[in-house]
């Protein structure tokens, strides 16, 4: 059984998306997208910088159309499971046939704009911890008034927070974690600095008319797969003010007998963590189209294709 997965935001690097658009139909596909939601995706996928990426307003719209392009150019072979990561979910509810493209889109458009105005209240951040005790790292980040805003399992929890708390936090490590590492995100994702965007994201979603998932769809609330499409959206909604569970996730596909891994464009972070806690799964991360010949192949392997 193979589970398709996509990242959330700081995956992303500058022209990441270049050679994807080399592909049949696709520059026309992501222009049809920018124009869609009045976002210029091909500028930001090819040209801009670090600091214009890293932006949430564009980073989540060009994470999700970066996911579907990569998804697309694998065929029609169908996973056993989809899950993402933060924004990510938004592309895993594309997958299953929750939301179409251009819903997905348009739903993460509003998303990251209304982030974006979260994030500008307070100047906030995030952090990885890497390595300790999952519980003495919790304890550790609530003394300093800090939310594990994602418990990514495998060792890595991410701290959001003020930036003086960051700084705190990076003078005073719980114990036993090796390294604590900035994030390339422009606020406290996943926390109750969040909960302005919530209502905003709410509205944009009530006008939606989202489809039960075709595929077993992992939720990262909670690890539960979801068959509702309507407890998705509503899921999708609530998450942005609330912590991410990777870790959950990772039991359920454990659970679910997954098999083999392959994380969509732009790949790599979930990669990392299934290697480290899912042990003896084949894993696989689309970040060129060089990849996609290996990753049709896992899946036919995987799938029963």
């Amino acid at each position: 059984m193979l589970v398709l997965v996509a990242p959330g935001q700081g995956a992303q690097t500058p022209g990441f998306l270049t050679p994807w658009l080399e592909l049949p139909g696709a520059a026309d596909r992501v222009a049809a997208w920018s124009d869609a939601i009045e976002l210029d995706l091909v500028h930001y996928g090819t040209q801009a910088d670090a600091d214009a990426i890293r932006d949430t307003a564009v980073a989540q719209p060009l994470l999700v159309a970066a996911g579907l392009l990569s998804a697309a150019a694998l065929g029609d072979t169908a996973p056993g499971a989809v899950a993402g990561h933060s924004v990510g979910e938004i592309t895993a509810a594309a997958f299953a046939g929750v939301l179409d493209d251009t819903a997905a889109l348009g739903l993460v458009r509003k998303r990251g704009l209304a982030m974006a105005d979260a994030a500008a209240v307070t100047e906030t951040g995030m952090a990885a911890l890497l390595g300790g005790d999952p519980e003495t790292s919790v304890a550790h980040l609530e003394k300093l008034g800090l939310t594990p805003a994602n418990i990514n399992g495998a060792g890595q929890i991410v701290a959001a927070g003020t930036l003086e708390q960051l700084a705190a936090l990076a003078e005073d490590k719980p114990e036993g974690v090796r390294k604590v590492v900035p994030l390339k995100v422009a606020g406290a994702f996943h926390t109750r600095h969040m909960a302005p965007a919530v209502e905003t994201l709410a509205k944009a979603a009530a006008a939606l008319s989202p489809a039960d998932p075709k595929l077993p769809y992992v939720s990262n609330k909670d690890g539960k797969a979801v068959a509702s499409g309507a407890e998705v959206l509503e899921r999708l909604v609530g998450q942005v003010a609330n912590p991410v569970r990777w870790d959950l996730c990772m039991e359920t596909f454990k659970e679910l007998g997954v098999t083999a891994l392959v994380e969509v464009c732009p790949g790599g972070t979930l990669t990392g963590l299934a290697k480290r806690a899912l042990p003896g799964v084949a894993t696989l991360a689309l970040k060129t189209p060089d990849d996609l010949d290996a990753a049709r192949a896992l899946l036919a392997e995987h799938t029963g294709a």
